[in-house]
């Protein structure tokens, strides 16, 4: 790859402005990661027109709430919020509220009827949120749900909403073609398209140059990225590509991603991971069922075997690599060996973690479209209870297997059970409780794991050790070394071979 990055190295605060005289704004954040970075873009766009953020809804001129729509409980939730917001609206007469990301773009006519909302913002007009709230002095609602084709926001740096500094999301893509047919992801943030490397590898090292110490790489389907140089088309950038050039930035700064999708993650990738430490070795590999025949419905074009051929090949170049997933529970006629196929593959797999939801239909999707939502609650239910109770079985017995190793972990934050105990998670992104010892929020410590739950690994700090996987990484260099040396032997021979030819041809002419 023969593109040349020029990063300028001066200091860019990535902060929020608080500031009691300017117009403030409060964000409220429900769904996916993608939403929160969403978030940060919005910030940072009405921090250039002169607002400042607040902690409370009780103090802003302006209430934004940033949905999601993967579910139907995550939408009710924004309905009942919205009733507290006309409260608010009803004690002080001038706050504005407006509804942004996925339920706006889906139901767009409904929320602007609602008396508390004045906004409706879809996931690509987030560059006209400044202008949508000054055009409320006309004394009409403001609407703007249009999805682009080409909005990236890639020139646009957010502005961070975590409370800690340590770690950050970065957005590389938007909008997703798989059309699965339970997703209404396509139908709310439109199709995919993939944001300049430059910028991705520019946002990355604002981040570093303001003490972050983590960086995760999101897409709605990461290993479908795919940059084009517009001015030249024989350049461009794939993940893999993507993924060391920030891990190149600097070796303190770990990278994570997510998602990944198992019909696009190539070997590219896993090799990428093996070669930079720095790259957490850890995979969400959404699977959704172990059916054949549910993962056909649900359009996911892989198969069972397709599945375990990747999981596979994940644990021969990365031995130490955690793989989480999602399922699904009680999908359209989804029959009882269906789900013991799900049951099975999970067991197979051995998954570290797993998010685990019972099916919930979705209007306008192919699912709503084409099948019947036929499974009853109680049985999506009892599926659902027995999937967690399985995956926390095989949690356990994940975590189990770290006991008495040593694992450097990256501090996040404080216990929320005691103020003396710091909480961090391994390169396999499991969380660790452990004693301060004098560390604080952004150090790296290396610790022991000397006891765990399903969820949690109690830990101790241990001073002088190799932590787990230290030296387990490929030294690609070596390798590429062995490869100019064979290239330069296979080029003595061909043209060995090209001058016998030759000098036979000679003979016989």
């Amino acid at each position: 790859m023969q593109i040349i990055y020029q990063m300028e190295n001066k200091y860019k605060s990535v902060r929020p402005i608080t500031d009691n005289n300017l117009p403030q704004v409060f964000i409220e954040t429900y769904g996916c990661q993608m939403n929160v970075n969403d978030s940060e873009v919005v910030l940072s766009v009405l921090q250039q027109a002169g607002y400042a953020l607040c902690d409370s809804l009780e103090k802003a001129d302006v209430i934004l709430v940033n949905t999601c729509s993967i579910r139907d409980n995550a939408e009710q939730r924004i309905w009942g919020r919205l009733d507290v917001f006309l409260q608010e609206k009803k004690r002080r007469k001038n706050v504005i509220v407006g509804i942004l990301g996925c339920m706006a773009e889906r139901l767009k006519a409904e929320l602007l009827q609602h008396p508390a909302v004045d906004i409706v913002a879809g996931p690509d007009s987030y560059r006209d949120i400044a202008r949508l709230v000054k055009a409320l002095d006309s004394g009409e609602k403001q609407i703007n749900t249009i999805l682009s084709h080409e909005e990236t926001y890639a020139d646009i740096s957010p502005v961070r909403l975590d409370k800690n500094g340590v770690s950050a999301f970065i957005s590389i893509m938007r909008g997703c073609n798989n059309m699965c047919s339970y997703c209404v992801v396509p139908y709310t943030r439109g199709a995919e398209r993939s944001r300049d490397p430059h910028s991705i590898v520019r946002e990355a090292q604002e981040l570093f140059d303001n003490g972050y110490k983590e960086v995760t790489l999101l897409g709605q389907n990461v290993d479908s990225y795919k940059w084009v140089n517009p001015d030249n088309p024989t350049e461009s950038v794939n993940f893999a590509q993507l993924l060391e050039l920030v891990a190149l930035i600097d070796p303190k700064l770990r990278v994570r991603f997510s998602t990944s999708h198992p019909k696009d993650m190539g070997n590219g990738v896993l090799y990428t991971m093996a070669m930079y430490p720095n790259i957490c070795n850890h995979i969400h590999l959404p699977v959704q069922s172990g059916s054949d025949a549910m993962l056909l419905k649900m359009n996911r074009k892989y198969t069972r075997e397709k599945y375990m051929e990747r999981v596979a090949k994940i644990r021969e170049i990365l031995p130490d690599c955690a793989i989480s997933t999602d399922i699904i529970a009680g999908f359209c006629s989804e029959t009882e060996q269906d789900h013991q196929d799900t049951l099975s593959l999970m067991k197979e797999v051995g998954y570290d973690s797993a998010f685990m939801f019972q099916y919930s239909l979705r209007p306008n999707t192919k699912a709503a479209r084409h099948f019947v939502d036929d499974v009853p609650l109680a049985e999506k239910t009892r599926r659902l209870n027995e999937i967690i109770e399985l995956q926390n079985t095989l949690s356990l017995a994940s975590n189990q297997k770290t006991l008495g190793k040593v694992y450097q972990v990256l501090i996040e934050g404080v216990s929320k059970r005691s103020d003396e105990q710091l909480v961090g998670r391994t390169p396999q992104n499991k969380a660790c409780v452990f004693d301060a010892k004098g560390y604080k929020i952004g150090d790296y410590v290396n610790v022991k794991i000397i006891s765990c739950t399903s969820a949690t690994l109690i830990a101790e700090i241990v001073e002088e050790a190799t932590p787990e996987g230290a030296a387990k990484k490929i030294d690609f260099n070596d390798i590429r070394n062995d490869l100019k040396e064979i290239g330069k032997d296979l080029k003595n021979i061909i043209n060995k071979e090209i001058n016998n030819l030759i000098g036979s041809k000679n003979d016989k002419d």
